[in-house]
């Protein structure tokens, strides 16, 4: 019974809707095969009670990307910060292809993955591990009723909280206002976050060195902005 409630609490959690788009080509089925494995988190093991270990090379602070997407942010922050190791989360196949094949092309060892359910992810890992959350340009779920799917919620800022370390940050971006709103209106409700917007430009303008995304041009072209926000862990 216990499973099944688990399961169940899974289900509504999860944020991702489809699971895999057009077939894959050849290289990137080989991908799958061969190179997947070795990057993939393994949570049926018990996490190391310090997650850096989960690297091959020595790296000093840790990131999560929750829904890489075509992985062009994750890849290009890995790239410019080898001394940084990047947990990346993309359920989608197509998606983690595309992932795989820039790792293997660019060599980037500062990479492992998730291919399921990030919270699955989150609840495994242990407390005060991770210097960064990245959650970008997630699925907004525009109708009220599949709003319980967003990703940012009580429970998921509440494990947020607890895998990030003290001074720790969580960034979000969007260019969907309703969920803007109501990630700084959940933000404000868990009260284990600080925003640390000063002036407008702290939230119009993108990151530090944001290389784009192929969401932020489609937005971009049908006339929305985007909003950058983050928040320090308290």
């Amino acid at each position: 019974m216990a499973e099944e409630t688990e399961r169940r609490s899974r289900a509504t959690e999860a944020f991702y809707g489809r699971r895999k788009g057009k077939q894959l080509r050849e290289r990137q089925v080989d991908l799958m095969t061969t190179l997947l494995p070795s990057l993939k988190v393994d949570l049926a093991q018990p996490a190391p009670d310090d997650l850096k270990t989960l690297f091959a090379r020595p790296v000093e602070n840790l990131r999560l990307e929750i829904g890489f997407g075509g992985g062009e942010h994750l890849v290009h922050r890995a790239g410019e910060n080898p001394a940084t190791g990047f947990i990346g989360v993309e359920p989608f196949v197509n998606s983690m292809a595309k992932l795989l094949a820039q790792v293997s092309e660019r060599q980037l060892d500062n990479i492992r993955v998730h291919d399921d359910d990030a919270t699955q992810l989150l609840d495994w890992m242990p407390e005060a591990s991770i210097d960064r959350i990245d959650l970008l340009y997630p699925d907004p779920w525009p109708k009220k009723k599949h709003w319980k799917r967003r990703f940012v919620s009580q429970v998921n800022l509440e494990r947020f909280h607890r895998v990030l370390k003290p001074g720790g940050l969580f960034c979000f971006a969007s260019d969907i206002d309703t969920y803007v709103n109501w990630t700084l209106q959940h933000r404000r409700a868990h009260g284990g976050f600080q925003w640390t917007a000063e002036q407008p430009s702290d939230w119009l303008e993108p990151f530090a060195t944001w290389p784009g995304t192929r969401y932020e041009a489609k937005a971009r072209r049908e006339g929305r902005s985007s909003a950058y926000l983050t928040f320090r862990r308290v």
